[in-house]
């Protein structure tokens, strides 16, 4: 969602990797590299002004809907997703000029699937030249699907094909919009022939529109959810259903708000593009920088204080940036050349940066816009929600500013020198204006309106606080800057890439319809919640006949491997994808496996929301740390596992709020609450000393061993386990170093 424009530091100077400045063409590169979301074509002459003509136009729709009130659901999405998958295939290039036979086999497979649905769907409409059109210009449009290019095709240049995908995916919404009363009054429950053709060229859009953006692995999840609803009669076991004709699928998707216009594109429509935009304009006028500066005052001083900054700053960011990897890239262009300067290794540096980036996604009042996700998914107040994020999103900055706090003292590291830190006057003197448009966003939410009337008068005041520099550098003021107004130009582009940035997860939310809409026909939900339930108890009957203690139970031992296995789950099913699908596909699917264990519904979907995030600094595709890698000079793969274990207090606390749900105040007690707490910080203390290995002192490896278990024990709610834990963690850290030998 940032603009990969390198922030600078107090006094003006780009960050440098030794004699080496990043500029903005290098971190736009490294956005493009590892981000798909940010993968926009440069476009040039008429191209590109229709695409910022189109751009603004949507941006200004979701404006004045925000601010003036929004159309009928159905009618508000169509509109929304005409215009983003219109501009899909204009903004964002084919991959390869040169397809590779990955690539060529990849989209053999989507084109035989879509040939299969084409056949079903003309063996179940009667004759006619309408259907006979219709099959000539679909199997024209599969056809382009595949990865033809003449050599020395430019995937940068808008083809032909691109302009045949771009008028078909905006004609498929256009299509709902136009002919709204004629569909869904005139002949509701008995759509005319041609719906289905229209659903079965929405289907095909926007696969290869959600391939075109985010990769192939959340279309391959759309097939996945397809097949399964057509193979239900000869699938086996807990897994079987009736099975639904194409017709029935398509009707079911394309139709209503249980598909493609169901809460995934609703949420996106009404909520994320506004605070999406909000993100763009606001960084625009200085508000990046302004965190920046207020980090390094905040934690510049302390030992390790590059760190420190990076942890505060990335954290600050993340909150109102809806892509981890391009905060990780933007902010990370300062300080992760800072961190290396002070002394950390480039993989430690990486690390950082990435996992701090990805906790803004957790952390309130904003959380990366899927909070708003949640309220609508849970029926809670918003102003509530924020609360109950509060205590795990402090964890998880805790653990990571301890391990950097351990790192820094392990190397005797010292903090930034004064002449590098800004004076907060100075700072508030030329910023001040900044906080009035967050404050208000911020107040209008926990004041319970609408989330998009507060992003409506957040990006209002931005843009009209813009010219506060203007205004003051007329009255004799000089401090400010200027070239943060956010003048006509400025704002064009601004309402520009907010869109752009807007368009992936547009895809990637249509196509998590797919999923949605095949949980709703099928029972998916239910019958992965089954078979997650039975194979935990399996595994926990298992481990219970070899128990000679008699110690465990079998409720306990269910519910610990259920955690495990939805974890894992959530792992891999969010590898790649944005933040706000990646919870809607597992609040849909992972999280009621955990219901069955009666965990409350509040712990069910933070539990999936924390691991869901988690996936990207989770090797083998942690797309943020490999982003911080390549700014670090560092090594991808070690940086992503670096990043993974600075992100343990990410990983634990949702096992800490299952177990003690006290810390998501929810079935409060004061008891829970206080034990969990304490020991939680002591489990995430130990788990810090042993993974950087010192603690006033350096740990041998059996330290560091009991150490790692004690920190586990403590996440318990058993006071047993708890003593023990506590008395483990107490003797090693309190450990005195042993006396060194006198030299004979």
């Amino acid at each position: 969602m940032t603009q990969g424009i390198p922030p600078k530091d107090s006094h003006g100077h780009t960050a440098a990797d030794g004699d080496h400045e990043f500029t903005a063409d290098e971190v736009e590169a490294l956005v493009r590299e590892y981000d798909s979301e940010s993968n926009f074509r440069n476009l040039a002459g008429p191209t590109a002004i229709l695409v910022t003509v189109a751009s603004v136009i949507l941006s200004l729709f979701h404006v004045y809907t925000a601010g003036f009130g929004l159309l009928n659901e159905v009618m508000h999405r169509t509109i929304h997703l005409s215009f983003v998958m219109g501009l899909i295939f204009l903004v964002f290039p084919r991959k390869r000029a040169t397809p590779t036979g990955k690539i060529w086999a990849e989209s053999l497979v989507f084109a035989a699937f879509y040939l299969y649905l084409l056949y079903g769907i003309t063996t179940a409409l009667p004759a006619s030249t309408l259907k006979t059109v219709f099959v000539g210009v679909m199997l024209v449009l599969i056809a382009l699907t595949l990865p033809f290019n003449r050599r020395g095709a430019d995937p940068e240049k808008v083809a032909l094909r691109d302009w045949v995908f771009a008028a078909f995916g905006a004609g498929f919404s256009a299509y709902l919009s136009i002919f709204f009363k004629h569909i869904f009054i005139d002949n509701v429950g008995s759509p005319p022939e041609p719906v289905y053709m229209m659903g079965l060229i929405a289907i095909v859009m926007t696969l290869e529109a959600t391939r075109r953006t985010m990769g192939p692995t959340l279309a391959w999840i759309g097939v996945g959810c397809l097949l399964y609803a057509l193979a239900g009669p000869y699938l086996p076991g807990i897994l079987a259903h009736r099975g639904y004709s194409i017709t029935r699928i398509i009707n079911h998707l394309f139709v209503g708000t249980e598909g493609i216009y169901g809460v995934a594109v609703g949420v996106v429509a009404t909520y994320v593009f506004h605070f999406v935009l909000f993100g763009i304009l606001a960084q625009m006028s200085g508000l990046g920088q302004l965190f920046i500066d207020l980090a390094t005052i905040i934690a510049g001083r302390a030992s390790g204080g590059s760190a420190k900054v990076s942890v505060v700053s990335s954290g600050f960011f993340g909150m109102i940036s809806g892509s981890p990897i391009a905060n990780t890239v933007t902010t990370g262009a300062f300080t992760i050349p800072l961190m290396k300067k002070s002394g950390f290794s480039g993989r430690f540096a990486g690390a950082v940066e990435a996992s701090a980036s990805c906790g803004g996604q957790i952390t309130p009042p904003i959380m990366g816009a899927s909070a708003f996700v949640m309220t609508e998914m849970l029926g809670i107040p918003y102003n509530e929600l924020i609360l109950i994020a509060i205590v795990p999103a402090c964890f998880h900055y805790i653990a990571i500013l301890l391990m950097v706090h351990l790192e820094a003292k392990k190397l005797g590291l010292e903090g930034l020198s004064k002449d590098k830190i800004p004076q907060f006057r100075a700072v508030l003197a030329r910023s001040w204006h900044l906080f009035v448009p967050l404050g208000v966003m911020v107040a209008m939410l926990l004041m319970q309106y609408t989330p998009f009337l507060a992003a409506f008068w957040g990006i209002i005041l931005t843009i009209v606080f813009s010219y506060v520099p203007l205004l003051m550098r007329a009255l004799g003021n000089t401090s400010m800057d200027t070239s943060t107004v956010l003048t006509p130009p400025r704002l064009v582009r601004g309402f520009e890439d907010g869109a752009k940035f807007a368009l992936a997860i547009g895809a990637a939310c249509a196509c998590v319809g797919f999923l949605l809409g095949m949980t709703t026909l099928t029972g998916l939900g239910f019958k992965f919640s089954a078979a997650v339930v039975q194979l935990a108890h399996d595994v926990a009957t298992f481990v219970i006949s070899m128990d000679f203690t008699g110690l465990l139970s079998e409720n306990g031992l269910a519910l610990f491997f259920g955690l495990i296995f939805v974890a894992l789950a959530c792992i891999i099913m969010g590898a790649g994808i944005p933040t706000t699908p990646t919870y809607i596909i597992l609040a849909s699917i992972a999280a009621p496996a955990l219901m069955e264990f009666d965990v409350p519904l509040v712990a069910t979907h933070f539990f999936v929301f924390y691991f869901g995030v988690l996936a990207d600094v989770t090797p083998p595709v942690a797309l943020a740390a490999y982003a911080a890698a390549g700014l670090a000079r560092a090594e991808p793969m070690t940086t992503g596992t670096t990043a993974f274990r600075l992100s343990m207090g990410k990983a634990l606390v949702p096992f800490m709020f299952i177990y003690a749900p006290s810390l998501l105040f929810v079935n409060f007690t004061w008891v829970e609450f206080i034990t969990a707490l304490i020991s939680g910080l002591m489990g995430v203390l130990a788990l810090s000393a042993a993974y950087i290995g010192w603690f006033r002192r350096d740990l041998v490896l059996w330290e560091k061993l009991m150490l790692t278990a004690a920190g586990l024990l403590l996440i318990s709610t058993h006071w047993g386990a708890i003593a023990v834990g506590a008395l483990v963690v107490l003797g090693i850290l309190l450990r005195p170093a042993p006396a060194r030998r006198s030299a004979a």
